[in-house]
């Protein structure tokens, strides 16, 4: 529906623009409701109304989900500029600036699949602040967490144990993973694609062979998630793997396949208990990050 031209054109207001992002990227309109701190029936109404103004839908709803449209896809970027340039303009008189440098450990895995999410996040809304990655073992971060070498950081624990003064922000179950109609987890001895010492996937999955008495040989070996997954995808190896972290192209292969259940791990967080105002704004963001996952089930 067109305006006329001789007709001022409507407004957007800006709240129902942060409103409509929130759901585009959470693919829900529940969590978004909790991120802009209203109801699920008034950020319905907020959506109503914009669509009125715009004269066309902007998602596609159905029992299970929520998706744009093509006419949603093409308001997002407006949006997503739209908000960027009200928070520069605004930040300019009104938000102190916080300035300072954050140093963040993170495990590969999680370095790779979770980081470039909050990062790209926190830039946004903190463009002074620099955050300094170092990408680790679990058990080196903790220990230049002990040094005072990091700020904060992410670390996996076994489900048998969990780190002094760490948050979990999310438990799940490590699985087998395999190629999808690969045949890698039928062969003697079982190949089998492992982390270095001291990463607890590795433990756990080596704890469950063993339980099983099952024969393996450790086909292959990366302390990278990429290599894992090339492993994996090559019908070379199986490797243990969080359920989340399963491609389109893998499987997760259960006790049917003859493969023995490994277990839980979980993801926790550690900041510095004297920590500065850029690291607590840092620590709220991976918060923020995986809340919307144990919502949505995405990043």
């Amino acid at each position: 529906m067109n305006a006329p031209l001789n007709h001022p054109l409507p407004l957007l207001d800006l709240d129902v623009l942060r409103t409509f992002v929130a759901i585009a990227e959470t693919g829900s309109f529940t969590v978004a409701a909790t991120a802009v701190f209203r109801t699920p029936s008034a950020v319905s109404m907020q959506i109503k109304k914009l669509e009125d103004i715009l004269g066309r839908s902007v998602f596609t709803r159905d029992a299970r989900s929520v998706s744009l449209t093509t006419d949603g896809e093409m308001l997002l970027g407006y949006a997503r500029r739209l908000l960027a340039i009200n928070r520069e303009a605004v930040s300019k008189f009104i938000v102190p600036d916080i300035i300072g440098v954050v140093r963040l450990g993170s495990p590969d895995d999680y370095g790779e699949r979770v980081l470039p999410h909050v990062l790209k996040r926190f830039a946004q809304s903190h463009p002074s602040i620099a955050v300094d990655v170092t990408i680790d073992q679990s058990i080196n971060l903790r220990r230049r967490m002990d040094d005072r070498a990091l700020d904060i950081t992410l670390l996996t624990n076994s489900y048998k144990t969990s780190a002094i003064g760490a948050e979990v922000l999310l438990t799940e179950p490590i699985v087998w993973a395999g190629s999808k109609g690969g045949c890698a987890h039928m062969r003697e001895p079982l190949p089998v694609s492992l982390w270095e010492e001291g990463c607890v996937w590795r433990a756990g999955a080596l704890e469950a062979l063993g339980r099983e008495g099952r024969n393996y040989r450790v086909a292959y070996m990366s302390a990278h998630t990429a290599g894992q997954r090339a492993a994996i995808q090559a019908d070379l190896a199986v490797a243990p793997l969080p359920r989340s972290f399963l491609g389109s192209d893998m499987v997760e292969l259960t006790p049917k396949d003859g493969m023995p259940e490994i277990g839980n791990y979980s993801l926790a967080m550690i900041v510095a208990p004297d920590a500065s105002a850029p690291v607590k704004a840092v620590a709220d963001h991976i918060r923020a990050t995986f809340e919307v996952f144990r919502e949505t089930g995405r990043f």
